[in-house]
């Protein structure tokens, strides 16, 4: 059986292409085994020949899943379902969830903290320093959201700035609703624009300021607030 190991992309119309452009269809007998059970996918690589679908997220290459004979792929899906239906992998399972939630728990509980300590609120906006880290926390760091929060690449304390900021963003700026001309760069400095902005909000807050009832972050606060209450009568 071949062990031929290729790389392959999505082409127009959700068709393959090689590396060079061209447009390739997968041998006889060979299915698509979609991305998302890397148990199984581990088993079907290791055993044949297959092709690798990759696409292009903007920076990002994902693999989208593999291409590989459609008899070997069904033999071990077989072997896989098999094997989790057992007891023991169900306890292994229940146990490894079970570590991954507590992992989750004192995370959210560390990223919160290192908010707090990046917003650094005078006394007097105590409160509000508590409420903004809970809801930049909630926002960033469940598993799965694609946010800074979930990156291991830089510090914690980098991760809360960056996360904070990208919270003020989209919570008091027209950000979301921006028309933002496609210039390389353009968007780029729009975000930096509105990151010093939001720098100086914070520094009222840090100051111990008076915070009148037009200021986008109070107005932010509030609203999200309100969303909590309303979600907790639910």
């Amino acid at each position: 059986m071949s062990r031929e190991e290729r790389i392959v992309q999505t082409g127009p119309g959700g068709g393959l292409i090689d590396a060079g452009g061209r447009a390739i269809a997968p041998p006889e007998g060979w299915a698509f085994l979609p991305a998302g059970d890397a148990g199984l996918t581990r088993k079907v690589t290791a055993r044949t020949g297959f092709w690798r679908v990759q696409a292009r997220m903007g920076r990002r290459v994902i693999s989208k899943g593999v291409w590989a004979p459609a008899a070997i792929i069904e033999e071990a899906r077989v072997e896989v379902e098999a094997t989790r239906a057992t007891e023991g992998y169900q306890k292994k399972l229940a146990g490894d969830r079970r570590r991954r939630e507590e992992k989750q728990v004192e995370y959210e509980g560390e990223f919160c903290a290192a908010v707090r300590a990046f917003l650094a609120f005078a006394p007097q906006h105590k409160a509000q320093e508590e409420a903004m880290a809970h809801a930049v926390t909630v926002h960033a760091v469940p598993v799965g959201s694609g946010t800074v929060a979930r990156t291991a690449m830089i510090p914690i304390e980098e991760r809360a700035a960056k996360a904070v900021i990208a919270w003020m963003r989209h919570q008091t700026t027209g950000y979301d609703s921006m028309h933002i001309a496609r210039i390389k760069g353009e968007r780029r400095q729009v975000r930096r624009m509105l990151a010093q902005r939001s720098v100086e909000l914070l520094r009222a807050y840090r100051e111990g300021r008076e915070i009148g009832a037009d200021c986008p972050l109070r107005r932010a606060l509030e609203q999200t607030a309100k969303a909590a209450e309303a979600s907790a009568a639910l």
